[in-house]
């Protein structure tokens, strides 16, 4: 029924457009002309509204979850897509094609992901052509996969990015009956301001294009009190916070999976690898675990150094030389980084970044020693997604600070926050300074021992708790 009355909507949109003309025509020749015209028009109005707004009995347990990017590096938006589906919603999952999807998105029932390609604007004359031809084509393209799509009851929409995303949705819930709720995880023009300036026009333009547009919504979502009392303050936008928590996959690793994953990533990575082994011996040893023949029997090994971990989607908000200076202690997005990397000699320190299987990356956060947190927000509104998760795996974080981090890490507590390179390379010192003996003792294994008592709120029961009530809402 979608596709027939998706593809009745341009032949509809079609005859109004030669009504009008004609009758803009005929307009010089009678007035009687004139209201047949008007007539014409206004059935048709009607027609296309009726077909765009056709509901069935199962129209109020559809949501669209929509992402103008990476469905696979969306994990907000997949778990968005997963809690739908166990209140029973049918899910219609739009986005970008690239990263593949965790494994119990991709093998919902309840869950249909409907592709989009990022639309390339015209690569010839100024910058400024290519992006606006570009938010053309990509706002024609979104309507149509929209309009497409069955009547849904709602529309969940992460920002940013929100150009052209949050008009289009708008334009699309406006004409279908459908309530739209913006996901807020922050300002998409504070992030333009990182690589063009504050003061640039195009980025007051999307500022401009955000508050407008963003009061238009039905409902709204942030990731920070911060942020709801700035959206408040500043926009007079209504939101309701709904943390970043983890869903029950971040758990702490047994030494048998971390023994199995390092296993595996030994075979590409030498940096897992035993130094002057080569795997696939007769030995099943890495550098941090081995396995007992006689029992088969696996233990963390008593020279093991530190896994250190920092989860990155290598992006401006992020300086990685504050890291690498912090372990050179002296010294200086993905490839100048790895070019970096190469050019510096530790001693006692080796760097590896893969990429990991969405299945893997909880594994390796629950097998680490540390997690190192980089990430500045370009708005401090928002809070660092990889901490929600080191968390979740109870795993202690030195994380650099900015405005509103202290509603995740507490300092002294489950993790430390510092300020500059030399100040966590201080800290990395008195963390690991007798590792692995450390490791239950001192502040380090204080911090996995806080982390472990105060359990904490997991993803459903939050999302059940601040979401649902939105979706059932009359």
């Amino acid at each position: 029924m979608a596709d027939a009355s998706a593809s009745m909507t341009p032949v509809t949109i079609s005859l109004i457009g030669f009504t009008l003309l004609a009758g803009f025509y005929l307009t010089t020749l009678s007035l009687r002309w004139t209201l047949v015209s008007v007539t014409v028009t206004a059935v048709l109005v009607t027609q296309l509204l009726l077909k765009l707004r056709r509901r069935d009995a199962l129209t109020e347990r559809r949501v669209c979850v929509l992402v103008l990017g990476d469905i696979g590096r969306s994990p907000r938006m997949q778990y968005h897509a997963l809690s739908l589906s166990k209140h029973g919603y049918s899910v219609t999952f739009v986005g970008f094609s690239g990263t593949k999807p965790h494994q119990d998105v991709i093998g919902d029932e309840r869950i249909t992901i409907i592709p989009i390609t990022e639309v390339k604007g015209l690569q010839v004359g100024p910058r400024m052509v290519s992006y606006v031809t570009k938010v053309i084509l990509q706002s024609l393209q979104l309507l149509l996969v929209l309009l497409k799509t069955d009547v849904q009851s709602h529309i969940l929409m992460q920002n940013p990015p929100g150009l052209p995303s949050i008009v289009v949705t708008w334009l699309v819930c406006g004409l279908r009956g459908t309530r739209f709720i913006i996901d807020w995880h922050n300002y998409g023009y504070t992030i333009m301001a990182l690589s063009h300036g504050p003061d640039h026009p195009i980025v007051r333009l999307a500022q401009w294009y955000e508050q407008l547009f963003g009061r238009f919504s039905s409902h709204n979502l942030c990731v920070t009190n911060a942020m709801k009392e700035d959206l408040q303050n500043n926009w007079n936008i209504e939101a309701t916070t709904l943390y970043d928590k983890p869903p029950a996959i971040f758990k702490e690793t047994s030494v048998d999976l971390k023994h199995q994953l390092f296993m595996r990533l030994a075979k590409t990575i030498p940096q897992f690898q035993v130094c002057g082994e080569r795997p696939g011996g007769e030995t099943e040893r890495t550098a941090f675990t081995g396995r007992d023949p006689s029992d088969l029997s696996v233990t963390l090994t008593s020279g093991r150094p530190a896994l250190l971990i920092s989860s990155t989607s290598w992006t401006e908000d992020e300086d990685f030389s504050i890291l690498l200076k912090a372990l050179e202690g002296k010294g200086p997005q993905k490839d100048h980084y790895r070019k970096l990397i190469d050019t510096l000699s530790f001693e006692h320190v080796k760097i590896c970044t893969p990429w990991l299987e969405a299945e893997d990356y909880p594994v390796l956060l629950g097998s680490a020693d540390l997690g190192v947190c980089l990430h500045k927000s370009s708005s401090g509104l928002d809070l660092p997604m990889k901490v929600v998760d080191m968390f979740g795996c109870c795993l202690p974080v030195c994380a650099i600070h900015f405005y509103c981090l202290h509603e995740l890490v507490k300092h002294e507590e489950n993790g430390l926050i510092f300020k500059d390179s030399e100040e966590l390379s201080e800290q990395l010192k008195s963390l690991l300074w007798d590792f692995p003996g450390c490791e239950d003792e001192g502040k380090l294994g204080q911090f996995r021992r806080n982390l472990r008592a105060s359990g904490g709120q997991r993803w459903d029961q939050n999302w059940d708790q601040n979401v649902l009530p939105l979706l059932t809402a009359p």
